[in-house]
């Protein structure tokens, strides 16, 4: 009898999925004081969850839940089982604990198998290091910062016609390559958590998708239920639907009022949410736009007719360092790493800049659709030779940094000598310190401009200068694309 040899795993965090259903009645009849004991405990329990105040790591989320099978989801991730029992007997200490009953939970594991990588598993001495820090995030995943939440437990099925455990492993980990290309077209929109619950709750696995529209969670699902790895194999238990709930919000959630967009708490306090400093570039081509509070930036720009960038809808992170490296034996290095960024979803591009006006230091740019993975990268690119800085480091001035400047090639020529006559305009501007044209040295065509400023208030004189409106014009007709929002990780 053929034996089946079953494709290996690894398994990161321990994951509790903790349904909780409100007693109304109890609360509506309940005296003032009883409630407001039960808020601020309840307020307190779920802050310290999500600060991970009580394990070394991990992650933890609230969510309300939209429909009947429950009014609270907790969603905790911890290195052991033990720790997360203790949080269940944590919570039921709480006050807010007597006004809830739990109506359902899920115990899984996060997990990754053989079909994201047999190498892996069989020579982990080999992997090369994007791909180990990817499967990293998959074991000891943060939650995301996503306004929308699915979770639902799903198994594959074992049926006379379509039996996944009987299919040879390459039909599998086709299927399974499949499923995931379905997915990759929704990066930037959709992220997931998976994990493995064999042994530990009645499905196989655990799914939760993380979304700030929740359309998007529909569409990739509905997309999916047509690719062979679900229609042949997929059999899936309840849907459940929520809303990110910041701890603060708890008592308006309990008053019936209508709860403003959660703001995910970071480790130190205060809101995750829009954390970064950010980076623009207006559409005649040129940079603004640097560090927190730069709404008042955009809109004073807005203002002007100048575009500034949107804050949501069509940015991406930058990580931007500079290097006093040789540029071929730059480029060699960031070539390897770019082949494994290649195997996150989020990657849109990395490569080399170097100055159009000989400076000494060479740019190395990359780009990715969300924070966490832009700061994942930014820790392998700090290894390149011979970084001496990294942009938006520099607490002493006022940076700014326009990217997407794809230059028709037509007018490639014109669009460097008019770089030069601004370059010159801005030399006698005061506060200016240096602003630099570089160019991609795989497309000369695609360009981005980095200057220093004393202050914001230097760069503002710019913006608003004669000058600057004239270029933004010119601009118009010699980019090929308009420039985008960046945000800086």
């Amino acid at each position: 009898m053929e034996r089946r040899r079953p494709p290996r795993t690894a398994e990161g965090w321990y994951a509790l999925h903790d349904f909780r259903s409100v007693d109304w009645d109890a609360w509506r009849e309940a005296p003032d004081h009883r409630r407001e004991r039960a808020i601020d405990e309840g307020i307190d329990y779920l802050t310290a969850r999500e600060r991970v105040d009580d394990a070394a790591e991990g992650a933890s989320a609230t969510y309300a839940v939209v429909g009947h099978e429950a009014d609270l989801m907790l969603v905790h991730l911890r290195p052991s089982i033990a720790e997360l029992e203790a949080l269940e007997r944590q919570f039921e200490r709480t006050a807010v604990a007597e006004f809830t009953e739990r109506v359902d939970s899920y115990l899984s594991v996060t997990e990754v198998s053989g079909y994201v990588s047999q190498e892996y598993f069989e020579n982990p001495e080999n992997v090369d290091a994007g791909l180990e820090s990817y499967i990293e995030s998959k074991l000891k995943p943060e939650i995301p910062d996503a306004e929308y939440v699915t979770f639902y437990p799903m198994d594959k099925r074992r049926g006379p016609e379509w039996n996944w455990y009987d299919t040879p492993f390459d039909e599998r980990a086709e299927y399974m390559g499949s499923h995931g290309e379905i997915g990759k077209g929704y990066a930037g929109r959709v992220s997931q958590i998976i994990t493995g619950s064999v042994g530990f709750d009645d499905h196989e696995w655990g799914v939760t998708l993380f979304a700030d529209d929740p359309t998007d969670v529909k569409d990739l699902l509905y997309e999916m239920r047509f690719d062979p790895a679900s229609s042949r194999f997929g059999e899936f238990g309840r849907f459940r639907f929520g809303r990110r709930l910041a701890p603060e919000n708890l008592g308006a959630y309990l008053a019936g009022e209508r709860v403003p967009e959660a703001a995910a708490t970071d480790p130190h306090g205060g809101s995750a949410r829009g954390h970064g400093s950010s980076h623009g570039a207006d559409e005649g081509g040129h940079p603004h736009g640097h560090g927190t509070g730069d709404d008042g930036v955009r809109d004073e720009l807005d203002e002007m007719g100048v575009y500034a960038g949107t804050p949501h809808g069509e940015d991406v992170h930058a990580v931007v360092l500079y290097s006093a490296a040789d540029p071929d034996d730059l480029f060699e290095e960031v070539e390897g790493l770019r082949s494994n960024f290649d195997h996150y979803d989020t990657h849109v591009k990395t490569a080399v800049y170097e100055s159009e006006t000989g400076a000494s230091e060479t740019a190395v740019v990359s780009l990715w659709e969300t924070e966490q993975a832009a700061n994942t990268a930014a820790g392998f690119l700090a290894d390149l030779p011979e970084i001496v800085r990294q942009a938006g480091d520099d607490e002493d001035s006022w940076g700014t940094m326009g990217m997407f400047y794809t230059v028709k090639p037509d007018y490639r020529e014109e669009f460097v000598e008019t770089f030069e006559e601004v370059a010159d305009v801005l030399a006698d501007m005061e506060g200016h310190r240096k602003s630099d044209l570089l160019v991609n040295r795989e497309d000369e065509n695609d360009t981005f401009i980095a200057s220093r400023w004393d202050s914001r208030e230097d760069a503002m004189a710019f913006f608003r200068s004669d000058e600057f409106g004239e270029t933004v014009e010119w601009g118009r007709d010699v980019l090929a694309d308009r420039p985008r929002h960046v945000f800086l990780a």
